[in-house]
């Protein structure tokens, strides 16, 4: 059985490594049209303030291990540009040899992620205008610091966030522009306060509800034009979203969503016979909200790229779905989400309420507390809880991960008052802040 995967990053290799583990006579062939395989993006940011030393930290296995150690053809610098269905073929170009290739398959995987959106601006292609999404990337931006002291962050999302922090550690002065109101657009308005202080104490220029219509300079950036100001600067980075990279298809009957999304169903699969799909290029069955999202999260990538390669192998798997968990640091504090927010309930219809507090990560007579807000979103039709957020400068991690558990399990607010959770005054008091919160409510 010939196995061909376009992707060698999260997804592509999870779903690899599964299908070499449980069938020994496969042949397995990857298709990354960059050089490096199987790395920590999420890592990227922290290369510039030094918390990661060196972009190779974040390489999890070499392309060496995976061809030498597990046998996989693991081909670099292959750019897919057809797919054709009907033969079974995949279609490219070698970019180190500027050859084309063709590559016969039995079954596909497509998990070819996705690329930083650059809209259309007047100067975007000017020195010192960057994106992150590779280790290249990074190291473009590395080399470009020398005389650096103005960095503008296009973008409130995770990536401008954490590379706004880096950046001030360094010394540089750093200016968000963001076209809504607030930072972090994926909390509520009223948890996204907490943010915009944070910023502002850190030294952090926010240009909120401003829309960047331009660059200005010679040879390289000088000045950001929106729609209401004229910002000088020395670097530009975009971190103003990412598209999946499924522009191959487009001669296929392989069905997206209007943003390039693949399609696909619990078992990973399209609507073509053997062709699969995962990761950030695909899209991904939200338990809350009972569809499917494009939530592009590594911890889904994984999580897909392993159900597919278990699929594609016979053996069957269903993917059980995401609530869109996620965590950052932002300066001194923690932000987290899973669930919905408000914004999203209100999307799906549901009757809803919110109930929120501000309380402390361990016993309040101990020493060393500090603030932690928590808010829940539920269901006042059956009282499940829907979502939750958490800030603080300690404990948001552990609060988040009981609030994902309990949302996985569909735990109604009774649920959660009746958890088991620890306690010892140095690391939580005798009623949780998550059931605190709940107890708020009921």
């Amino acid at each position: 059985m010939d196995y061909v995967i376009i992707g060698g990053d999260a997804a592509g290799m999870s779903a690899a490594m599964q299908i070499v583990r449980k069938d020994e006579k496969a042949n397995v062939t990857t298709l990354e049209r960059g050089g490096i395989y199987s790395y920590a993006q999420c890592g990227l940011p922290y290369i510039i303030g030094g918390a990661v030393e060196s972009t190779d930290d974040l390489i999890a296995r070499e392309v060496d291990t995976f061809r030498n150690k597990h046998g996989i053809d693991a081909r670099t610098f292959h750019e897919v540009t057809d797919v054709d269905i009907e033969k079974k073929l995949v279609k490219g170009m070698d970019l180190q040899h500027n050859q084309p290739f063709e590559i016969p398959y039995d079954k596909l995987l497509i998990a070819s992620g996705a690329s930083p959106v650059v809209p259309d601006w007047e100067g975007r292609n000017l020195h010192n205008i960057h994106t992150l999404k590779t280790i290249p990337d990074i190291k473009e931006i590395a080399a470009d610091l020398d005389g650096v002291s103005d960095v503008t962050i296009i973008g409130g999302g995770y990536v401008g966030l954490e590379l706004a922090e880096n950046f001030i550690e360094t010394g540089r002065h750093v200016r968000i522009i963001e076209r809504n109101n607030r930072l972090a657009k994926m909390f509520d308005e009223d948890m996204g306060e907490l943010i915009l202080e944070e910023a502002k104490k850190h030294g952090v220029e926010l240009c909120l509800e401003e829309s960047v219509e331009s660059f200005t300079g010679t040879d390289q950036v000088e000045a950001v034009v929106t729609d209401q100001n004229t910002y000088q600067t020395d670097m530009v980075i975009v971190a103003a979203g990412i598209k999946p990279n499924t522009e191959f298809l487009q001669k296929t009957n392989v069905h997206v969503e209007d943003n390039g999304a693949v399609k696909v169903n619990r078992y990973m699969q399209t609507n073509e016979k053997d062709v699969y799909a995962a990761g950030d290029c695909a899209v991904q069955y939200h338990r809350i909200k009972e569809k499917d999202d494009y939530v592009p999260l590594g911890t889904h990538a994984n999580k897909q790229g392993r159900t597919a390669g278990l699929n594609m192998i016979g053996k069957p798997k269903a993917f059980q779905g995401i609530l869109g968990t996620s965590i950052l640091r932002f300066f001194d504090l923690t932000l987290a989400k899973t669930g919905l927010n408000e914004a999203e309930a209100d999307d799906i219809g549901f009757a809803y309420d919110t109930v929120t507090n501000k309380t402390v990560n361990i016993a309040g007579y101990f020493a060393g507390k500090t603030a932690l807000h928590v808010k829940l979103l539920y269901r006042t039709d059956n009282d499940m809880v829907i979502g939750g957020q958490v800030i603080g400068k300690d404990g948001a991690d552990k609060r988040i991960d009981v609030l994902a558990t309990a949302l996985f399990h569909h735990m109604t607010l009774s649920d959660f008052e009746d958890l088991d959770l620890s306690y010892a005054p140095p690391y939580n008091g005798v009623w949780d802040p998550i059931q605190q919160t709940v107890r708020r409510a009921t």
